[in-house]
């Protein structure tokens, strides 16, 4: 069911209804942003060719989140889509990038495998794109597993909620899954999300921290079918602390623990 959304998606002159991070309003894409988004496609390609790697995290700012310290809104696994690394070669390649979207105004999700035009293409708060160059054995552990439909679906839950709970299971959130297929890549062990996520906090992996009043948290669960609080703890959910999986977070860690480097903004 999951695999038949893992295609790859050619630039269209429409929006499609897979967001996150981003602005789900219905309209057509801006002349203006359409090319603006081709524009940070080619610097990033450009980047990305030149910096050697086979796989990154890359991040786009699809929202405004400054009123939560946080600057990236959504990130995906990118990889250079080439046979010739497999024998050592360094032939031109195209990058792809594969990422969970929510369809939006819904409590569901799907994964998706897109160039790097659709991952920018229309509406976002900012055109700048983020990338963690990751370890050399993290990319060689994560290179065929984003090119496997099978093991892209094999930690994929549905079930979207914007703010997800990082360690449990009822939902997923889209930051969420690349981490936890990250660690089912580079652990075998990680063969559930349960392990992915204690492996995840072995390495040191520390969500976010998101200040939510009460009134926001009911706002939020009564107007928006993505937004869910039931996984949470009580005692932090009560206490107005919603620990979710952020980019920005991500990035911090991935530094931290050495499993990447520091992030490199393109614009």
């Amino acid at each position: 069911m999951i695999a038949r959304w893992i295609t790859a998606l050619a630039l269209a002159a429409s929006v499609t209804l897979a967001h996150a991070g981003r602005s789900c309003e219905p309209k057509p894409p801006e002349a203006r942003n359409v090319a603006r988004a081709m524009v940070l496609a080619e610097h990033t390609a450009r980047m990305l060719d030149a910096s050697g790697a086979q796989v990154v995290v890359l991040a786009r700012a699809g929202q405004d989140l400054s009123a939560y310290g946080l600057r990236y809104s959504h990130l995906g696994l990118a990889y250079r889509d080439g046979g010739r690394w497999r024998e050592g070669g360094k032939g031109p390649a195209a990058w792809r990038v594969v990422h969970k979207l929510n369809q939006c105004g819904s409590s569901t999700a799907a994964i998706y495998r897109q160039g790097l035009g659709e991952f920018f293409l229309d509406d976002l708060h900012e055109y700048q794109a983020g990338v963690v160059l990751l370890r050399a054995d993290v990319q060689a552990a994560l290179w065929p597993t984003l090119q496997d439909n099978q093991r892209l679906a094999q930690l994929h839950t549905p079930r979207y909620n914007m703010v997800a709970y990082p360690w449990a299971q009822s939902y997923q959130q889209s930051n969420q899954w690349a981490i936890e297929t990250l660690a089912m890549a580079v652990d075998a062990n990680a063969t559930d999300r349960a392990r992915a996520q204690a492996w995840l906090q072995l390495q040191g992996y520390q969500p976010s921290t998101l200040r939510l009043s009460a009134f926001k948290r009911l706002g939020a669960r009564m107007t928006a079918a993505n937004v869910a609080f039931d996984d949470h703890p009580n005692d932090k959910r009560f206490s107005d602390r919603i620990e979710t999986v952020t980019v920005d977070s991500v990035f911090a860690w991935l530094n931290r623990s050495g499993l990447g480097g520091p992030v490199q903004v393109v614009r």
